[in-house]
């Protein structure tokens, strides 16, 4: 294929808008549709920019319904909205998800594989993504933790597989745009101490490649991540900050306390009006409100 003009990439020019004003656009983890119009409705409601983001499981649950919907959405929208595809596991999971067309990005996480073929199959992945438009994501060390296609979260120390400055250079030679550090954060839930953010380090990741590509935030969980840490992460570096617990443990809520108790219509509408109130919050937080 020819080489594709990736500077309009939706996605893309987001997220380096958020590097220029200093602040962080959320994304946002969606399962359901009520997400991703609760999404959708916060950002406008708030004029901030926003991601909606799916999970492999999207397209096997739904052969791509839902990515077709997220994708009406995010065009639909008054205010920037783009669609990504988190933690792509497999080469095919990649190329089905490209060859959909309606995401903005994927993350090619080809983290469990061991270095020499994470590097060749990410590296051929980002190619094959960038022929049809789509900018790349990826995962230098390992951010442990339980999340859809993430392994077990477990309480241990994760000195061993954290990022380097070096390891993050070497993923920029790949050609991707986003890299998710691993800097003491984890996906799911943090164990007893709580996250043990090493932020001299996320600082020294920035430092040596933040003026070729864009760092992302995975692990924010909603037990720990408050605007102060949220600022500090934004301070160090962070642009795109990955939401799922914290924004849909909401709409479960609504689920147990009402479920069985008002019409099905009720539930959906409130469910949805309790992600967007979430989705507000963060942006708030995450300073985007405003910036769209």
């Amino acid at each position: 294929m020819a080489p594709v003009d990736l500077s309009q990439n939706r996605a893309l020019k987001i997220v380096a808008d958020a590097v220029k004003g200093g602040y962080a656009v959320p994304a946002i983890c969606c399962y359901n549709l009520e997400a991703i119009i609760a999404s959708v409705r916060a950002a406008e409601a708030k004029k901030s920019p926003v991601i909606i983001q799916l999970f492999p499981w999207a397209i096997n649950f739904a052969n791509g319904l839902l990515v077709h919907a997220a994708k009406e959405a995010a065009d639909e929208a008054s205010v920037p909205v783009a669609v990504h595809m988190d933690h792509a596991q497999s080469p095919e999971i990649v190329r089905r998800a490209a060859d959909l067309g309606g995401f903005d990005g994927i993350m090619v996480d080809m983290s469990h594989y061991e270095k020499e073929e994470n590097f060749a199959k990410t590296r051929e992945l980002v190619k094959y993504c960038n022929e049809r438009g789509i900018i790349t994501e990826a995962e230098p060390g390992r951010i442990e933790g339980g999340e859809d296609g993430v392994g077990d979260t477990a309480d241990l120390a994760l000195s061993g597989v954290l990022t380097t400055p070096e390891q993050a250079e070497e993923f920029v030679s790949l050609g991707i745009n986003w890299l998710a550090p691993a800097f003491g954060n984890v996906h799911g839930k943090y164990g007893k101490k709580g996250p043990q953010l090493e932020f001299d380090r996320l600082r020294s990741i920035r430092d040596k490649v933040g003026d070729r590509i864009d760092l992302v935030l995975h692990g924010a969980g909603r037990e720990w991540f408050d605007e102060k840490r949220f600022h500090d992460c934004i301070a160090a570096g962070m642009a795109k900050c990955n939401l799922n617990d914290a924004v849909n443990d909401h709409f479960t809520a609504v689920m147990e306390q009402k479920a069985g108790k008002a019409p099905l219509t009720t539930l959906l509408e409130e469910g949805t009006k309790a992600i967007q109130d979430a989705v507000e919050r963060h942006m708030d937080w995450m300073r985007s409100t405003g910036k769209a």
